[in-house]
């Protein structure tokens, strides 16, 4: 059975950061692509970051690039997501997913079967 359990969010000031973890059992990460995405109320879930962890490629969202940095821990099967120079509008429940393809989609919802609950994160201007 695939578990993924997020952790890391928080409240914190614009301007601030945080690193989110992503640890998954039953399932190995390498060689598929893992993603992280985010719900803010009222709003439909969108990819954030995705990282195909046979090779390291990775992809960003234009409203992160340059201050979010995904990555990848094989021997201990997590993922990361460190989030730099926070803004209010990154307000949001974060989830990560994992798919069983490589990153064709990399921020299609339905490419990704598995999910965590979510962590929420909270940036106070």
């Amino acid at each position: 059975q695939v578990q993924l359990v997020e952790s890391g969010g928080g409240s914190v000031q614009a301007g601030g950061s945080l690193r989110l973890s992503c640890a998954v059992s039953g399932y190995t990460i390498f060689r598929n692509c893992m993603g992280w995405f985010r719900q803010a109320p009222g709003k439909e879930r969108e990819g954030v970051a995705s990282i195909y962890t046979g090779g390291g490629s990775t992809f960003y969202a234009d409203s992160v690039k340059g201050r979010f940095t995904i990555s990848q821990d094989n021997a201990k099967n997590t993922m990361y997501l460190q989030m730099n120079s926070l803004k209010p509008e990154d307000t949001a429940m974060y989830y990560c997913a994992a798919s069983h393809l490589g990153c064709y989609r990399p921020h299609e919802r339905a490419d990704f079967p598995d999910w965590g609950q979510g962590t929420q994160v909270t940036v106070s201007s």
